[in-house]
């Protein structure tokens, strides 16, 4: 029975905690797998429920966290090295970039047979200065050429991680797109899309809009604040804006916000986390995001298999999880007029929300089903194997 040791930077809201879920859960009966991870960030919600609703029973290191910190990184390898030599697994998987960088170094060190790292996103653009940067590229090169193998969400990412920054070379990286329970988001949708419109007051003819994510500086919501006070002073329509997740910027966003004339016809509204949002995404008409880096959205993801049209900045692997002119809209990174151009076509035009609404949930479901993420993981996971039995 392989024995794959599966280790997360933080059970926080997102892609990384679906995908070491889903990959925990449903691999073959002949796998055995201990998760282990980092706690939230301050303003993250955690994200054991879904481990939890899965009947999955993760391991915490409290040392690993997001931040570098030298004494908190010390504590964590040393943490995850004594739990490799005590649970002596065949394979080690790292999910994101803290816990690679970690997770990889005690794997290499206690001689792991297999070592594989999956790059949700990566850090080389929009998160630290180009020196930092080009410590951080290093250092990833150097882990690269350690695993026996690099995971890939996306076609934009594999480019960027082969040709862009050289991290890896081509024959030594798989794509490997994330996967979801995508189909509760298409039960009993117009039951929940009354209880939500019901619960937070929209209008029959008003369109409410959702971004979620956290409110930290990688995702730009000054870009999408910026776009509502256009589309304020354009729409016809009456619009609710909701603003979902949680972060340091939430207090510069909420003055953002109350900075932008509201009224009956126009008006922002500051959620925090919500928990469910199969439920809450079916009360939404467009959705929007504005990150400056983004790996592959889970957000755009679930916005699509609730039948919502989106709008996103055109960064990371988002091109990939959309059919532009389809099932949404792409604008560059930092351009505010033309987002805000794009999110008026949206609000004004029935008939193209309609269309993108049914495209959507078509594209999302045939892509992005875990079992499709299973079955190619368990895949590279045996031709991995293979590949070390022949050396």
């Amino acid at each position: 029975m392989p024995k794959v040791l599966r280790i997360i930077n933080r059970f926080n809201i997102g892609g990384p905690t679906y995908n070491v879920a889903y990959l925990s859960k449903f691999l073959p009966d002949d796998y055995e797998t201990l998760i282990i991870g980092g706690e939230p960030d301050e303003g993250e919600v955690d994200s054991l429920h879904i481990l939890s609703d899965l009947d999955l029973k993760p391991q915490i290191i409290p040392a690993l966290k997001r931040k570098p910190n030298f004494r908190d990184d010390v504590k964590a390898y040393l943490a995850i090295r004594k739990i490799i030599k005590e649970f002596k697994p065949d394979i080690v998987h790292t999910h994101a970039a803290k816990a690679g960088a970690i997770g990889r170094l005690a794997a290499i060190m206690t001689r792991v047979p297999i070592i594989v790292h999956t790059f949700h996103g990566h850090v080389f653009t929009g998160y630290f200065s180009s020196f930092k940067t080009r410590i951080f590229v290093l250092i990833e090169r150097w882990l690269a050429k350690k695993s026996s193998g690099i995971v890939a969400i996306s076609d934009l990412q594999r480019k960027d991680l082969v040709e862009t920054y050289k991290i890896v070379k081509p024959n030594k990286i798989r794509v490997v797109e994330l996967g979801f329970d995508l189909r509760k988001f298409q039960e009993n949708k117009e039951e929940k899309r009354t209880l939500v419109r019901n619960k937070f007051k929209i209008d029959e003819d008003e369109i409410a809009i959702a971004i979620v994510g956290r409110l930290a500086p990688i995702k730009n919501h000054i870009l999408f604040m910026n776009a509502l006070r256009i589309v304020q002073t354009k729409a016809t329509k009456k619009i609710k804006v909701f603003v979902v997740g949680d972060g340091l910027e939430k207090e510069n966003l909420q003055q953002m916000a109350a900075s932008i004339p509201q009224n009956d016809a126009f008006s922002i509204e500051f959620t925090s986390w919500i928990k469910d949002i199969s439920a809450f995404n079916p009360g939404m008409d467009i959705f929007c995001l504005s990150s400056l880096n983004e790996g592959t959205p889970v957000s755009l993801i679930e916005a699509q298999a609730a039948n919502i049209p989106v709008l996103s900045t055109d960064v990371g692997g988002v091109r990939d999880v959309i059919i532009e002119n389809e099932t949404g809209f792409l604008v560059a990174s930092g351009d505010v007029s033309m987002f805000a151009e794009k999110l008026l076509v949206l609000i004004e035009n029935k008939k193209i929300r309609e269309k993108m609404s049914q495209n959507g949930w078509t594209f999302v479901r045939e892509r992005y089903d875990y079992t499709t993420l299973v079955t190619n993981m368990d895949k590279y996971y045996r031709d991995l194997e293979k590949l070390k039995n022949e050396k």
